[in-house]
């Protein structure tokens, strides 16, 4: 049976920035075909113009569907299940989905409509990205244009739920497996660090929290976490049982700066080691460091003693993840590692500790 499409959900407020964070994606996506589901309406479909524009190969205009009768938690059924279908039919499908909620959608509801039998088989949810604004948040606001908020609410006629903003912000850090604080540059350094951690004791165990200015994350922390979201619902429960709320997108209008920055607050580096003889205990080991050391992704493959087979490794936050993918062959008998993180990591210790 042909692997699931992994799909990313993203949420957030309006002018959290989604769009930028997506847009950043998409030109960065190295080759990754990526179709996007934009929940956008009351706007003139702006979003999709902005995204259809990028101009990419990557991102053709075939690759981008808009949903725009109104809130995609409350059109589940009517728009997203047949739009999802659509994409699902084609013959050059996608690697991966990315989708786009409105700011006043509840990531739960879409989550669940994962398990519908007409899209359950073939899509998984690789994981709930949650971007807040960080500035509105640290000044208690939730979005910079509380009236913005409202205002696209109203424009909703399909809107079922009208759910307070710090209750549907509420929600969407309990769905959520990793939380970008974007505009992060905005605020000070102790600030964004209480931050941080504020939202970290609010999400559910495990949940990284990261900092960004315009949206700039690399792609291979933002996609292949491999959650599973769809299974694991009981976790992300609904706060509060709404109707809902809220609002929407986010015409960032820092558009035309320059995106580059944004990678040097990450750094990646290889641990080359021996075989192994436990891969069991190698699993413990490595979610040890993991856990000991804030580091985001860590994938590679592992020798194991005996077996002629390679045995792939990947980690996200704690949970690590291993099959035998492959025979080594005639290539040599060692174990490399990849480790991401924010910068700063302490490169000695970690690989001290992975190579004991």
């Amino acid at each position: 049976m042909a692997a699931k499409i992994p799909a990313t959900v993203v949420t957030g407020f309006l002018g959290a920035g989604k769009t930028t964070l997506i847009r950043h994606m998409l030109a960065n996506a190295d080759g990754k075909r990526i179709a996007l589901i934009i929940n956008e309406f009351g706007d003139l479909g702006i979003d999709g113009d902005i995204l259809k524009g990028c101009g990419d190969a990557t991102c053709r205009d075939e690759d981008v569907m808009e949903l725009s009768n109104g809130c995609i938690c409350c059109t589940v059924a009517d728009e997203f299940i047949p739009t999802m279908q659509k994409l699902l039919a084609r013959e050059d499908k996608p690697d991966h989905i990315v989708i786009e909620t409105s700011g006043p959608a509840l990531p739960q509801p879409l989550v669940r409509a994962f398990n519908w039998p007409e899209i359950s088989t073939q899509v998984t949810v690789d994981g709930v990205v949650t971007v807040v604004d960080g500035k509105a948040v640290d000044e208690g606001q939730f979005a910079h244009n509380v009236a913005a908020v409202d205002a696209q609410r109203k424009l909703d006629e399909n809107l079922d739920h009208e759910t307070p903003l710090s209750e549907l912000f509420e929600d969407q850090i309990a769905c959520a497996d990793m939380i970008v604080v974007n505009k992060a540059d905005l605020l000070g350094e102790d600030q964004a660090e209480a931050l941080v951690r504020k939202l970290k004791g609010e999400a559910r165990p495990g949940v990284h929290v990261l900092r960004s200015s315009m949206g700039a994350l690399p792609v291979d922390v933002l996609l292949g976490q491999g959650i599973g979201a769809e299974s694991d619902l009981a976790a992300r429960h609904e706060v509060h049982h709404h109707h809902h709320d809220d609002d929407h997108d986010d015409h960032d209008h820092h558009d035309d700066h320059p995106h580059e920055h944004g990678h040097d607050e990450f750094e990646s580096f290889v641990v080359i080691r021996p075989e192994i003889e436990d891969p069991k205990a190698f699993a413990e080991q490595v979610a040890k460091v993991i856990r000991d050391h804030d580091i985001l992704r860590l994938k590679g493959f592992v020798a194991v003693r005996d077996k002629p087979m390679r045995l792939t490794l990947q980690a996200v936050g704690p949970r690590v993840d291993s099959y035998f993918d492959q025979p080594f062959g005639t290539a040599p008998r060692l174990s490399q590692l990849v480790v991401i993180g924010e910068a700063g990591l302490d490169r000695a210790a970690i690989e001290a500790a992975l190579k004991a």
